[in-house]
């Protein structure tokens, strides 16, 4: 019995385990790891002293774990970065690189404050593109709430009043007891479609590469949202390869890795064939310059001059600030751009449910003569 008891321990530490190592840390957590082991380092304590304070100083069971398995390596005499290569999909590509060559030329320290700066600064871009769709989606939603709780649920309740009397009903009063006898007879379908449908789309998104390559495409054409998308994606662009050339990286492995970095498929496809491209000789700002649809003209204008005068990682990194900008513009315009356009559609919807319950009572109290 108590052989069996400990064997279920042993199994459900096991299986604890699994799941700690392929839970994603999340860029904040990221980014304080890669701060705390720059300060320590930077302080003079051994790489190996640096990850054990830390160990103590954590709360959480995966990141225990994770600190464990690094401990545990790095005191085995394997690099920092080697040991990370099993938490690659925590930590990804642009990451682990960064330590790799930190570690191999002695700048460890500069290269973790490098990776934190630059999660931190992604993470801020997130938000910036985050929020400024949270109005517009929340304005939505609520305009949608509305006329559907008008339609099912208050409606039908003026709705007797109408058929009892012999008056011809207006079009648009019509088509609202139409939506309404609809949503009320098949709305859980209809509700149970929507939910099918969009965990369809998600299902192909994560699993279909080309139906990610159409979509992602296919937001690069819409008008407001595909000007954030390309900024957003530059930005990226520009301070990852930035970062990864100006800590050391070959500029073919950059580019790879910059390309695996980037979440945007139609970007990633065209990094690859850069990397392929400069990997046979050719210039960077060739390429961009054949694209002007995906990369602007300026960018590769810099990128040439960057590439002749030998200061490309400080021209990206220029870049990318360039383009950040550009975003934190596009995303403060979105809101008042668009919150007019929102007002009329919100606007437009309830003043026909409202028209469609007045009109007919207008009807009614015309043919009532006294």
């Amino acid at each position: 019995m108590n052989k069996t008891f400990r064997l279920k321990i042993v199994q459900s530490f096991a299986k604890m385990k699994a799941l700690m190592r392929g839970r994603r840390l999340s860029i904040k957590e990221q980014a304080l790891f890669a701060k705390r082991l720059a300060f320590l380092v930077k302080a003079g304590v051994p790489l190996l002293e640096s990850l054990k304070m830390m160990r103590l100083q954590t709360q959480s069971a995966s990141k225990m774990f994770l600190l464990d398995r690094l401990i545990t390596d790095v005191s085995s005499g394997q690099l920092l970065a080697a040991s990370l290569e099993r938490f690659r999909n925590r930590f990804g590509d642009f990451a682990v690189n960064l330590i790799r060559v930190g570690e191999s030329s002695g700048i460890l320290d500069q290269n973790l404050n490098y990776l934190a700066d630059e999660l931190k600064k992604k993470q801020a871009l997130r938000r910036k593109v985050v929020g400024a769709l949270v109005y517009p989606i929340f304005i939505t939603v609520a305009t949608l709430s509305l006329t559907i709780l008008l339609t099912v649920y208050i409606f039908p309740k003026v709705l007797p009043i109408f058929k009892s009397l012999n008056v011809g009903l207006p079009f648009s009063t019509r088509a609202l007891i139409f939506a309404s006898a609809f949503l009320r007879a098949e709305g859980i379908w209809l509700l149970l479609g929507l939910l099918v449908l969009g965990l369809a789309a998600w299902i192909l998104w994560k699993r279909a590469p080309r139906f990610r390559f159409l979509a992602d495409r296919l937001t690069l054409r819409i008008p407001l949202a595909g000007r954030i998308v390309r900024s957003y994606n530059m930005t990226n662009f520009c301070r990852t390869l930035g970062l990864l050339l100006k800590s050391g990286v070959h500029i073919v492995e950059a580019v790879s890795i910059t390309a695996d970095a980037t979440p945007n498929s139609v970007y990633k496809r065209e990094l690859h064939v850069i990397a392929k491209n400069v990997s046979k000789g050719e210039r960077i700002s060739k390429y961009l310059d054949r694209y002007p649809h995906l990369f602007p003209d300026v960018l590769g204008q810099m990128v040439s001059i960057g590439e002749r005068t030998g200061t490309l990682s400080e021209t990206l990194l220029y870049l990318s600030e360039l383009h950040e900008g550009e975003v934190d513009d596009f995303t403060k315009s979105m809101s008042g751009s668009l919150e007019p356009i929102l007002m009329i559609f919100m606007g437009l919807i309830v003043g026909f449910v409202a028209v469609s319950v007045i009109a007919p009572i207008y009807e009614i109290t015309q043919n009532i003569h006294p």
